[in-house]
C-alpha cells in the first residue's frame, strides 16, 4: 500500500478557505482519522485525495504517483487513482442482490491485466478436496439439523469458505453427489483422479508453448507475466466476491436484497463493496453515523479488524472523537481549514498542542481553570478560582522565558511565510479568518464580564476529569452540585464558589447533591497553557492549596 503525501494543499471558494495550506504524511498502511468540528475542512481534504475535489493549489502524492499538482496541471480522475470510497449513505442498488451489489463494479472494468488460467486452478482445487474424503464428508456432516437433513445452502457456502472455491467450483463439487455415493471414498478418488489428470494436460499443453503458470495461476513467459486489455472473467469476479465476503462475514447474505438486511449487515456489504477492486487506499466519510450507539461500537471493531487484515491504507473523517480514538494509528484534527495537530491518539490526548485540541479530545470535557502568577525555581506559583492557590511543577524541566522566547521565533517565521505568500499576484486574503479559541469555563451562573488585558503573567490550567480526585482532607473544599453513577463510573460536578469542576470516579461510588467534599488533583498529567496564544507549555503536577 502507498505513502500519501499532501504538499501545501488549499482548497477555498472565493475568500473561503476551506483548507488551508495543509501539509500532511500518511504512511504507508497507517490507520488515519481527519477529526475535527462540522465544517472544518475534513471532508473536503479527503474528496481531494480520492480526486472527487479538484484543489486550489498544491501537490498530492499517492505511493510513486503524483495525482495533483496545480504548478504542472497535474489532475488524475479518481477513477484512475485506485482508491475506494465508502460514503455516510451505504448508496446500495436496491434492486440488487447482496452478491450482485458486490461483483457490480467488478463487471465494468476494462484494463490491462495478467492472463490467468483459473480453470486449472478449479480443477486442482476439487482434486486436492476429493483426494481427502474424510475431511469433505465432515464438512457435510456439520451442515446437517438435529434430523438429519442436508443444508445444501451452508454446505455451498461452507465449501467455499473452507476450500477457497468460487461458487461455480462449490456448485460443480456437490453435482458429483459424492457424499451421496454408496461408497464415498471410491467415488471421491475416481474423481479425484480425472480432476488431476486434466489439469496436468492443460499444464502439459501450456509448456509445450513455452508457457508456464506462478502460485496466482497467471500465465508466464520467460517468467514474466503475460497481460492483455480485457474485463474480468466470471470466475475472477466470484473469487473476488467471495473473498471480501468472507473479510466482513456475509457469505451465508448473497441472495438477498438490501432491504432484507439489518443496518449493520448492509454496512458490511458496502464495505466489502469498496473492496472488491483491491484499492490501494480507502477512503471513509463517517460510515458509521447512521447506525444505533451498540451497532456502532461493534463496527468500529470490525473497521479496526478489517485494516489489520487488509494491510490497507485508510483514512477516516468523522466529528466523533471516540471514534478517532479507538480507531485510528493517528488522528489529524483540523479547525477552520488548519491543521492543529497530527499525532497518535494517546499524544493528543495527553499532550494536545493548544486548547482547541485539549476541548475537542476527551470525554467528559477537559476543566479549564484560568490562572496568574510567575516561576520561581521552576515551579509555578499561581492564583486560580477567585482566591484560592495552586503550585504547578513540570514534569520536564522548563524554563517560562524561554518558552516565550521560542513563541516569538514560530510567530516571527509564520508572519514571514505569510508576507511571502501575500507577494503571489494570485493571493487571496482570507474570508474565515482565524480566532482565537475561546476555551469553555463552567460555571454555575454565568457572569458577563469584559475581557481583561492578557499579560505574560495569565495562564490555564487544563485538567482532565479523571485526575481529579475526592479526598477526605486537604486541597480545596467544594460542594457536589450533581453525580451521574453509570455502574463502572461516576461522573461528579464539584462546586467551588461561582466554579464548577467535572470529576471522574471509579467504581461504584454515590454522592448526595450538596454534599461538602474536598478535591485534590493526581500526579502527573496536569496541563499548563500560555493563556494569549493557547499553546501548551508543559505538563506536570499540581498541588490545591
Amino acid at each position: 500500500m502507498p505513502k500519501i503525501v499532501l504538499t501545501d494543499i488549499t482548497k477555498r471558494w472565493d475568500t473561503f478557505y476551506a483548507v488551508d495550506h495543509l501539509d500532511l504524511v500518511i504512511e504507508d498502511q497507517a490507520f488515519v482519522t481527519l477529526l475535527g468540528p462540522s465544517g472544518c475542512g475534513k471532508t473536503t481534504t479527503l474528496r481531494m485525495i480520492a480526486g472527487l475535489e479538484t484543489p486550489t493549489t498544491g501537490r498530492i502524492t499517492i505511493g510513486d504517483q503524483v495525482v495533483f499538482d496545480s504548478e504542472k496541471g497535474i489532475n488524475i480522475p479518481a477513477n484512475k487513482r485506485k482508491v475506494g470510497f465508502l460514503f455516510q449513505n451505504y448508496a446500495l442498488w436496491p434492486n440488487m442482490t447482496v452478491y450482485q451489489n458486490i461483483s457490480f463494479g467488478l463487471t465494468n472494468v476494462k484494463e490491462e491485466m495478467p492472463t490467468k488460467r483459473l480453470d486449472i486452478r478449479s480443477d486442482e482445487l476439487l482434486a486436492g478436496v476429493l483426494e481427502n474424503p474424510e475431511a469433505f464428508l465432515g464438512v457435510v456432516e456439520d451442515c446437517r439439523d438435529k434430523k438429519g437433513k442436508l443444508d445444501e445452502k451452508r454446505l455451498e457456502v461452507k465449501l467455499i469458505d473452507s476450500y477457497i472455491l468460487s461458487g461455480f467450483a462449490a456448485k460443480e463439487l456437490l453435482k458429483l453427489g459424492v457424499h451421496k455415493a454408496a461408497d464415498p471414498a471410491a467415488e471421491a478418488a475416481r474423481q479425484a483422479k480425472v480432476y488431476r489428470e486434466k489439469a496436468a494436460k492443460e499444464r502439459e499443453a501450456l509448456k509445450a508453448q513455452g508457457l508456464e503458470l506462478n502460485e496466482k495461476y497467471e500465465v508466464l513467459k520467460n517468467g514474466k507475466p503475460q497481460t492483455s486489455v480485457r474485463k474480468y472473467t466470471k470466475e475472477e469476479i466470484d473469487l473476488t466476491v467471495r473473498r471480501v465476503s468472507r473479510i466482513v462475514k456475509i457469505g451465508m447474505f448473497m441472495d438477498r436484497y438490501p432491504s432484507e438486511l439489518s443496518g449493520g449487515q448492509q454496512q458490511r456489504v458496502a464495505i466489502a463493496r469498496t473492496l472488491a477492486p483491491e484499492p490501494s487506499v480507502l477512503f471513509m466519510d463517517e460510515p458509521l453515523s447512521n447506525l444505533d450507539a451498540k451497532l456502532r461500537l461493534e463496527m468500529r471493531s470490525e473497521l479496526q479488524r478489517l485494516h489489520l487484515t487488509t494491510g490497507s491504507t485508510f483514512v477516516y473523517v468523522t466529528h466523533d472523537q471516540m471514534e478517532a480514538m479507538t480507531l485510528a494509528t493517528r488522528i489529524c484534527l483540523i479547525e477552520n481549514g488548519v491543521l492543529q495537530q497530527y499525532d497518535a491518539p494517546l499524544t493528543v490526548y495527553n499532550f494536545p498542542n493548544n486548547t482547541f485540541v485539549a476541548d475537542f479530545v476527551g470525554s467528559p470535557s477537559i476543566n479549564f481553570v484560568e490562572a496568574n502568577g510567575v516561576q520561581e525555581d521552576g515551579a509555578m506559583k499561581l492564583d486560580i478560582l477567585d482566591g484560592h492557590k495552586a503550585l504547578f511543577r513540570f514534569g520536564k524541566a522548563t524554563d517560562i522565558k524561554e518558552w516565550r522566547k521560542g513563541l516569538a521565533e514560530r510567530r516571527a517565521a509564520k508572519a514571514a511565510v505569510d508576507a511571502e505568500r501575500k507577494k503571489d499576484k494570485k493571493h487571496v486574503e482570507k474570508g474565515n479568518k482565524d480566532t482565537r479559541f475561546k476555551y469553555p469555563i463552567a460555571r454555575v451562573e454565568d457572569i458577563l464580564e469584559e475581557e481583561a488585558e492578557i499579560t505574560e503573567n495569565d495562564y490555564v490550567l487544563g485538567i482532565r476529569p479523571e485526575f481529579m480526585e475526592i479526598v477526605k482532607e486537604g486541597g480545596i473544599e467544594g460542594e457536589i452540585y450533581s453525580a451521574m453513577p453509570t455502574g463502572m463510573e461516576t461522573t461528579v460536578r464539584v462546586k467551588i464558589g461561582n466554579y464548577l469542576l467535572t470529576g471522574v470516579t471509579f467504581g461504584g461510588v454515590t454522592y448526595e447533591i450538596g454534599e461538602k467534599v474536598h478535591i485534590a488533583l493526581q500526579e502527573g498529567g496536569i496541563m499548563l497553557f500560555d493563556k494569549g496564544s493557547g499553546e501548551l507549555i508543559g505538563t506536570g503536577s499540581a498541588k490545591l492549596q
